[in-house]
Order: C-alpha cells, then structure tokens, then sequence
C-alpha cells in the first residue's frame, strides 16, 4: 500500500513540474536566436538575399537534446557554441597569431565536443 502511494506521490509531483525549457541547456551568454551563419541567396527577382541560421535552427538540424543541462547531439557528445573572430574590415597588426591561436582553440575543443562555430558576422553584409 505504502509503495503505490509513494509512486502515485512521485507521479502527482512529476505532472506539477515545469516542462524543461530549451533555453536552461543554452550557455548564458547564447540565445536561440543568436546568428550561427549566413547564406547568400541569388534572387531571381530583385536584389541579393542574406539567409540568416539561427542557434534553434542549428540545434534542430543536429537533433540536439537536452542531457543534464547541456545540449547534445544525436551521439551524446556535447555541443561547444564557439563565436568566431576574425571579421576585420582593417585587421589588427597582429591578425595571423590571433587567427593562429583560435584555430588551435578550434582544434582543441572538437577533440571533446561537438563545435558550433557561430559567424563573427552576424548581419551577413560584406565587411570592406
């Protein structure tokens, strides 16, 4: 008897928790409609389209789950949001050592996760 009130406790208080929101598995400082990438679109009609990939559109292209707190992708391996610098319309003098160290960065984190590397450039215009 004490076993089915117990489980009928669990069931009551589990019908009474909130659903898991996606955003409790983003990192803080990601939002789902921050900009991963950016596509150039050739209009047939008018000028040129900027198609924009959000973070929940990327995240629905992995399949991405919610596990402990973090997002994960289809083989359980956790998925690094990575934002990418580089977009320079006059680079830094010393632009090659920074772009040197972030692809050693790069190189580092696909080693344990799974790397979402979002565009340091999120409007998609061409930096000139």
């Amino acid at each position: 008897m004490s076993a089915m009130v117990l489980l009928g406790t669990l069931l009551l208080i589990g019908l009474t928790l909130p659903a898991r929101s996606p955003c409790t598995c983003l990192p803080n400082d990601v939002k789902l409609t921050d900009v991963v990438a950016t596509e150039m679109r050739r209009s047939v009609k008018g000028p040129n389209e900027i198609k924009k990939i959000t973070v929940e559109q990327k995240l629905k292209e992995l399949n991405a789950r919610c596990s402990r707190g973090k997002f994960v992708d289809t083989h359980g391996k956790q998925i690094y949001f990575y934002r990418m610098i580089g977009c320079w319309g006059n680079p830094p003098a010393d632009y090659q050592e920074i772009l040197k160290q972030q692809d050693t960065e790069l190189e580092n984190l696909r080693k344990r996760y799974h790397v979402v590397e979002m565009t340091c450039n999120p409007s998609g215009e061409r930096i000139s």
